[in-house]
């Protein structure tokens, strides 16, 4: 007679963001799991607890000096009835460093794992040093977010056979739905009364994101005889002085200030019916955004200042990558994209989502998991 164990596994994480709930549910589903959760992320927006069946812990997250920070509660978990921890592997959490420790001591048997964004290549020797030795500290393998970050810490003398991609997942259930309602409509043309392509940008219009490039690449082809429209759904602290560059360029007839948008459906069919989505700073999980409504992105090329998300760019398929802060080569790229692209929009369409539907996504997270977890 076969005796069947069942894991006992506990997710100690920084914060319940709002856009995991998807992976966190089916988490709950398919393991016998209890979460710890902290308090505090900016403004980013809390998952509903009520969604998961098994024990939810939160714990006030205390900031000490320098950036680094402690959450009570996490190290007393390594005393419980728990066969394997996940950890977000954050070098400042002092909590994660003090549990890894304790654990490799005192509770050997147990499996740890990090759950992390793991190495960007932008690591000063220090930073290296210290990532080096935390990385190293759960006996059971890195979750990584990207192949990227795997190759970097395979380099840097990690057992390859210990780290696993694992990628990034939005509301992808909800965002399916919606998407099967989707149809081509004229709300850009109707805004702009023009046929250009339609470029645009959705998050928070921050000094981080470099979106005054958009704006330079678009008078650098305006130049060369190409005009392109341009809407920017969100709003944030570059707004004003966004609306003064665009004045400053002539570009009021061709650039668009949407504004916020919290309404998925709404800005489903925005994204659905643009073009090309530009992110001159980090893309992050705007490119997920983007890609599960069937628009490609190009973003820049520098992929050490990236997050994970770029690698959902595939060259000519799902979108581009121009030379980082070279507005020359990203009006070049812009061009080159509808002049290879251009003509088949609905073939780009079917791209982007089978890239997201094939691994981007909370079910290709789960089977990682579960693939993994020993």
């Amino acid at each position: 007679m076969i005796e069947i164990i069942i894991m006992k596994l506990c997710l100690i994480y920084n914060y319940a963001q709002h856009y995991r709930t998807n992976i966190f549910a089916l988490m709950d589903k398919e393991f016998d799991i209890s979460f710890v959760f902290g308090d505090s992320m900016n403004d980013v927006k809390k998952m509903d607890y009520s969604l998961l069946r098994g024990n939810v812990m939160e714990t006030h997250t205390r900031n000490l000096f320098g950036g680094w920070y402690w959450q009570p509660k996490v190290v007393s978990q390594l005393f419980k009835d728990y066969d394997s921890y996940i950890l977000l592997g954050e070098t400042r959490a002092l909590s994660t460093w003090v549990f890894c420790v304790l654990a490799r001591i005192l509770k050997p048997k147990k499996k740890v794992y990090f759950w992390s964004h793991a190495w960007y290549g932008k690591e000063t020797a220090l930073e290296k040093l210290i990532k080096k030795i935390l990385f190293r500290l759960p006996n059971s393998g890195v979750f990584c977010y990207g192949n990227y970050a795997r190759g970097l810490m395979i380099k840097e003398g990690f057992n390859s056979d210990k780290l696993y991609t694992i990628h990034n997942s939005l509301a992808y259930d909800q965002q399916l739905a919606i998407r099967k309602e989707l149809n081509e409509n004229l709300v850009f043309k109707e805004h702009f009364c023009n046929d250009n392509k339609n470029l645009f940008f959705v998050g928070r219009l921050t000094s981080v994101k470099k979106l005054d490039q958009i704006l330079k690449a678009m008078v650098i082809c305006r130049n060369r005889g190409v005009n392109y429209n341009l809407t920017f759904i969100g709003g944030g602290e570059k707004t004003e002085e966004l609306k003064n560059l665009v004045k400053e360029f002539y570009l009021e007839q061709q650039v668009w200030f949407y504004g916020p948008c919290y309404d998925e459906v709404e800005l489903s069919s925005l994204i659905y019916n643009a073009d090309l989505c530009v992110a001159p700073g980090n893309i992050g999980l705007t490119a997920m955004h983007s890609m599960v409504f069937g628009t490609p992105c190009i973003t820049h090329n520098d992929f050490k200042w990236q997050m994970p998300e770029f690698e959902a760019i595939k060259l000519y398929k799902t979108g581009c990558f121009f030379n980082r802060d070279d507005v020359e080569d990203l009006a070049e790229r812009i061009d080159e994209w509808f002049r290879v692209n251009g003509k088949d929009r609905n073939m780009v369409r079917k791209s982007c989502m089978e890239e997201i539907d094939d691994e981007w996504n909370p079910y290709f997270q789960i089977e990682v998991l579960k693939k993994n977890l020993k």
